[in-house]
């Protein structure tokens, strides 16, 4: 992937699990993001203290010469951290609320989208409101929409409206295309559609739109 100038996200885990993963990626990327980002670590902002550990490891790696590679999203094992904690005995590790995800999400973006020079990031998230962020403060700041630092991501078959109009207007927009056994594609797919559904709150938002244009079309009743 470094030879062919290729990016490669790490994805996240359960918290109980993440830190020797975060270990690994901050020292790929000291090895491979010294010119451009090649190792992109993921953030899942609904863990209260992922903002500061992003703010961090950019430090870290800003103090090395290195680009800093982060992707971000809101977090996909919600139900599953909050049973463990309440069965161990700790406190749970997610935000409080929906809006506290929402505002720490938000702020990683604005912080990214501020250090774009010593930051290479992706937006990977269904939820408008954080995607029309990252565009207005691009905008507002002068950056150019296709700059290689800033990007945004949606799930294939997911948020079609978001990442066609993204691509339309010259930003740097991708489908995730998840590949491999059904066994582990289909669990993985049915956790990025309760994502999508209960912590972005944009599921029955895009059905409606879905709707819209089939009885456009003709072929819904």
């Amino acid at each position: 992937a470094a030879e062919l100038g290729i990016g490669v996200f790490i994805d996240a885990e359960e918290s109980w699990i993440q830190d020797p993963i975060d270990d690994l990626v901050m020292k790929m990327m000291e090895k491979y993001n010294k010119e451009k980002a090649i190792v992109f670590n993921t953030y899942q902002l609904y863990i209260t203290d992922k903002l500061d550990q992003l703010k961090r490891d950019h430090q870290i790696c800003r103090d090395k010469n290195v680009i800093f590679g982060a992707k971000l999203v809101r977090g996909a094992y919600m139900d599953k951290e909050r049973l463990r904690a309440t069965e161990m005995g700790y406190p749970s590790p997610i935000q409080a609320d929906k809006n506290a995800t929402d505002n720490a999400y938000n702020e990683a973006i604005r912080y990214c989208v501020t250090n774009y020079e010593t930051i290479s990031s992706c937006c990977a998230s269904h939820n408008a409101e954080s995607n029309m962020l990252q565009a207005t403060l691009m905008h507002d700041l002068g950056i150019e929409n296709n700059h290689p630092h800033l990007n945004f991501s949606q799930l294939f078959g997911m948020s079609d409206n978001i990442t066609f109009n993204l691509a339309n207007t010259g930003y740097n927009a991708a489908k995730y295309v998840v590949y491999g056994p059904i066994k582990e594609v289909v669990p993985y797919l049915i956790r990025r559609t309760e994502e999508n559904a209960s912590i972005t709150g944009e599921m029955s938002r895009e059905l409606a739109m879905i709707d819209q244009e089939m009885r456009r079309r003709g072929i819904a009743g």
